[in-house]
């Protein structure tokens, strides 16, 4: 019996949210932050006074006085306040007064949390020490763990994450490589529109860019002749905006988040669609313009080469954040969702599978000929999922063709060389060997040819007053 495709297992799987703070340390939070209006601020604001502080909170609980917990939780988020406050840029969304204020509370806090401590010595002490009692081992255990901490003296290795993923819900896949079924639209309404296969895009946001208008190279013969204006493949994103816990809790700050957000994308037209973590879809920029989420890549299919993915692919963003793989990349409602919107948008526009691609397979830095330039989905897509074949096998064009490559940091971050980068390299290698050269001169040479074919997108971009190759936001994936 064919096994049942879980598109969060295997060597890519992620694991899952931190949990919640405690609530009392929510509210005093909520309140501190009150003045501060930029939403990616008070966002950068809570994730720090969040932070790595669960073994004090986890003492703060056991205080049993509720007054002197909320001044201890208070004290923390005042505490973490104080980067902000320090800020440049935050003092424009941040009023000053304020700051002053919560400045001078916090030290209020701390005199009143001094005087505590003068009057109850014995619960200082009790948080001091409060640490959950070690087990005693015994005579057998004590020498097992002797010897097992031979092994500890061994250097870590700290280019690969090898932390335990939690199990995530199954989905089963669909058929690789099949075109999509039929796909029509069934209703629409000021707002949205619901096609035949479940997909419910809301356009409320949705904005005009500029024509896209992008020729593609041959691997043998270059820059070919013939102007397109369609779409040919999908690009995956991850918006690597600061999100909120998945929790009811926090609905009404996942809402805020979100609609700002989207707001962000709509002012700088830096994705064709966004799918938020409810599995909303919103459409954009219009299908038939270009959004700026590409900056510079490359991904080609058979002897047809593309340089402008901004102009030739659609990009489809999930509201995300990628961090290496180490996270839970998107809520099994995107998944639905994006494959939903994956199989509309390449049934409208005869998308090939193997034009369904990441963006961390195709990002690249032409100054410092590397790979990787944005990571966001440099590994564990589930291209299965989406029954799209797995490009993480394929040589990608910008290695093998033009003789990028990637430093320590990349393999730091991603883990590990994808099996298509190393056949790449691989092919690199081989042609350097037939030709009796070294295989820094065979990339040179390949580097040239890119230098070259991009000198021609960028003339037509100048003839045509446009820009078809732009630098996406480093701040977004």
């Amino acid at each position: 019996m064919a096994a049942t495709l879980d598109p969060f297992s295997g060597p890519d799987k992620y694991r899952t949210q931190a949990d919640a703070c405690d609530v009392e340390l929510r509210e005093q939070l909520s309140q501190i932050s009150a003045d501060i209006a930029d939403p990616v601020l008070k966002l950068r604001y809570l994730r720090g006074a969040v932070g790595d502080g669960e073994r004090i909170e986890r003492h703060v609980k056991r205080v049993p006085i509720p007054p002197l917990r909320r001044v201890l939780y208070r004290l923390r988020g005042l505490q973490a306040l104080q980067p902000i406050a320090d800020d440049a840029t935050a003092r424009i969304s941040v009023n000053q007064r304020t700051l002053e204020a919560r400045k001078t509370a916090r030290y209020g806090v701390v005199g009143t949390l001094a005087a505590g401590m003068l009057f109850l010595p014995a619960l200082m002490a009790t948080l001091a020490f409060s640490i959950e009692p070690k087990p005693q081992a015994s005579p057998q255990g004590l020498a097992q763990l002797t010897a097992r901490s031979v092994d500890t003296l061994q250097p870590a290795r700290t280019d690969v994450d090898t932390t335990p993923p939690q199990p995530a819900e199954s989905m089963p896949q669909d058929p690789v490589g099949l075109a999509p079924t039929t796909i029509w639209l069934a209703d629409r309404g000021p707002g949205w529109e619901l096609y035949s296969n479940g997909l419910r895009i809301e356009t409320t946001y949705t904005v005009a860019g500029e024509p896209r208008k992008y020729r593609i190279h041959d691997r043998q013969r270059g820059i070919q002749p013939t102007w397109y204006s369609h779409p040919v493949g999908i690009l995956f994103h991850t918006s690597e905006s600061d999100l909120w816990p998945l929790e009811a809790d926090y609905g009404r700050q996942l809402r805020q988040s979100s609609t700002a957000l989207l707001r962000y994308v709509a002012r700088t037209q830096a994705y064709n669609y966004m799918i938020d973590r409810f599995g909303r879809v919103y459409r954009m920029v219009d299908d038939d313009t270009r959004a700026s989420h590409a900056g510079h890549s490359i991904w080609a299919r058979g002897e047809d080469v593309y340089l402008d993915l901004n102009s030739a692919f659609l990009g489809i963003s999930f509201e995300s954040r990628w961090e290496g793989g180490h996270t839970l990349p998107i809520t099994r409602a995107q998944l639905v969702a994006g494959r939903n919107l994956t199989n509309y948008l390449r049934q409208r526009f005869a998308i090939a599978p193997e034009m369904c691609v990441t963006h961390g397979l195709t990002s690249i830095s032409p100054k410092t000929y590397l790979i990787g330039y944005h990571r966001d989905w440099a590994r564990g897509f589930p291209f299965e999922a989406f029954g799209l074949p797995d490009l993480y096998a394929q040589p990608p064009p910008s290695v093998a063709m033009f003789g990028f490559t990637y430093d320590r940091e990349f393999v730091r971050v991603v883990g590990e060389r994808w099996p298509g980068l190393v056949a790449a390299e691989e092919s690199l290698r081989g042609d350097a060997t037939k030709r009796h050269v070294s295989t820094e001169v065979v990339r040179l040479e390949r580097r040239a040819l890119y230098n070259k074919w991009i000198s021609q997108i960028r003339d037509d971009a100048t003839v045509a007053g446009e820009t078809p190759v732009q630098t996406a936001s480093n701040k977004r994936g």
